[in-house]
Parts: structure tokens; C-alpha cells; sequence
């Protein structure tokens, strides 16, 4: 693929030559059009092993916007521009893991490949470890319903790497539900093994705590709405993040950087 480094930039074709921007990317890239008609990838069978990774791509990506969804809360702030495909990437090793279905219908088994998604961390940019060094530690129920943070009395000014401005912070406690994936002959699509309890998910915060003083033992605790109780085919993502805040008055103001989420557990 070629990268155009000149002063004109624009977007579109010119003569065989297609020019376009790539989200997340800087600068402008080309490439030549042409390739197959849109049947041809559809019916013809020199493609059929186009079909079968398109067919698992789709579902892959679903898979992985199931776990933005049920973080949507927190994907402004916390993510970056490029999450969506860095899940559907880990959501495609998961689905090449499957050795029960044939190629093209293969399950996107997370229950039994949670390592995958243990540490993911939601902006590539920002390490939740690298901002918050605080000692911190992680339980959950017997049936997956609810999950704690705990962290011990500890002082910010050397344990919380703040952005410039900023007065105060806030931890963040996550629980939130996904899946796994499966084809489904009847609708001809990837859909949810557990539909009902997919997404679902609870987000919970600290207080607001001083950037400048003592932080007191803190616990937050997340419980899964409604009684919902996970099942076999579901995986609970208990995800942690810190969000900074200028204090004005009374009121708080939600820094744009510095903020990050991970994934500390799946279970």
C-alpha cells in the first residue's frame, strides 16, 4: 500500500489510483481499484474460502462490540480509536481455538479461552498499572454475580501518575457480561448463545478522592442488575479504570486524558 507524503490531500479515485484515510492513522494512503464484483465474492467457488472468513469475521466483530457495549459507559473516556478492531482481533483468536465446527461456522468459545482478554487494556496508549501503583486486589462471588475492588489506605502523590490540572481521581469497578458466539443456521448469522444475559453489566465508582491527601481503604463493589445469575455460556469481565477530575466550586470536571480502563479478570 503506498503512503502519499505530498501537500495535496484529498480522498477518492483518480484515474486507477483510490485515495483514502485510515481512522487512527495520520496521513493519506492509496490504492489501485479493481478486484472482484460483489457476486463474484458471494456465489462464485474460487471464493468460498473468502465466504467462510467473512462469515467468522462478522462474528467476531459482534462478539468483540458485545464487550464495548456492555462498557459503552465507559468507552468515550477510556478507549481508544482503534479498540474496536483490537477486540475483534482477540475475538478472532478466540474463534480459531474452535476445533468442534467446521471452517467458516466456528464457535467463538470465550468461556474456555479467557486468557485472551485477561489485561486487554481499553487505550493502547495509557496502562492502567503504568497510572494507578497502588496495591489493589480483586474477589467475586461463587455464582459470578458480583465483584470487588479493595484497596488499602495509600497516598496519591506517589502512587498515581495524574495528568497535569487535575485535583482529584475516581476508581472505577466493572462487571459486565459476554457470550460466546455461535452460527445459527436458521437466521443465517452469529447470535449470542445466551442473548439474555449478554451485555448486561454494572459500572460503579468511588467517591471523588483528593489528588493531595491520604486516600482511606476503599472498597466498590459491582452487582449484576435484575438477580441475574451467569450462566455456563457466559463470561463475566471484571474491568477496573481511573478517571481524573479538575475540581471548579463544586462542581468536577472529567479530564480527556489520563483516564484508563482494563481488564483485570474474566471468570
Amino acid at each position: 500500500m503506498a503512503r502519499q507524503k505530498g501537500v495535496i490531500k484529498y480522498v477518492g479515485t483518480l484515474g486507477d489510483i483510490r485515495h483514502f484515510k485510515i481512522k487512527g492513522q495520520e496521513g493519506y494512503f492509496a490504492g489501485m481499484i479493481g478486484g472482484p464484483t460483489g457476486d463474484q465474492v458471494l456465489t462464485a467457488p474460487e471464493f468460498e474460502r473468502t465466504r467462510e472468513n467473512m462469515n467468522e469475521f462478522g462474528a467476531c466483530a459482534k462478539a468483540g462490540k458485545a464487550v464495548r457495549t456492555g462498557l459503552s459507559q465507559l468507552m468515550k473516556q477510556m478507549a481508544d480509536s482503534q479498540v474496536t478492531g483490537r477486540l475483534t482481533s482477540i475475538m478472532k483468536k478466540i474463534n480459531l481455538e474452535d476445533q468442534t465446527e467446521a471452517r467458516g461456522y466456528r464457535k467463538i468459545e470465550i468461556t474456555t479461552q479467557r486468557s485472551y482478554l485477561k489485561g486487554f487494556e481499553f487505550d493502547k496508549n495509557t496502562s492502567f498499572n503504568g497510572i494507578f501503583n497502588a496495591p489493589y486486589s480483586l474477589t467475586h462471588g461463587v455464582d459470578r454475580e458480583t465483584g470487588d475492588l479493595t484497596v488499602a489506605e495509600f497516598n496519591p502523590a506517589n502512587l498515581v501518575n495524574a495528568p497535569s490540572g487535575a485535583t482529584h481521581f475516581r476508581l472505577v469497578n466493572t462487571l459486565s457480561v459476554v457470550s460466546d458466539f455461535e452460527y445459527n443456521a436458521t437466521t443465517n448469522s452469529y447470535d449470542p448463545m445466551d442473548a439474555d444475559l449478554n451485555e448486561v453489566n454494572d459500572i460503579q465508582y468511588s467517591d471523588f478522592l483528593d489528588l493531595y491527601a491520604t486516600v482511606p481503604a476503599t472498597t466498590i463493589s459491582a452487582t449484576l442488575p435484575g438477580g441475574a445469575i451467569p450462566t455456563v455460556n457466559t463470561t463475566v469481565l471484571q474491568c477496573i479504570g481511573i478517571e481524573f477530575y479538575q475540581q471548579v466550586g463544586t462542581n468536577f470536571y472529567l479530564f480527556s486524558s489520563g483516564n484508563c480502563l482494563k481488564v483485570e479478570d474474566a471468570f
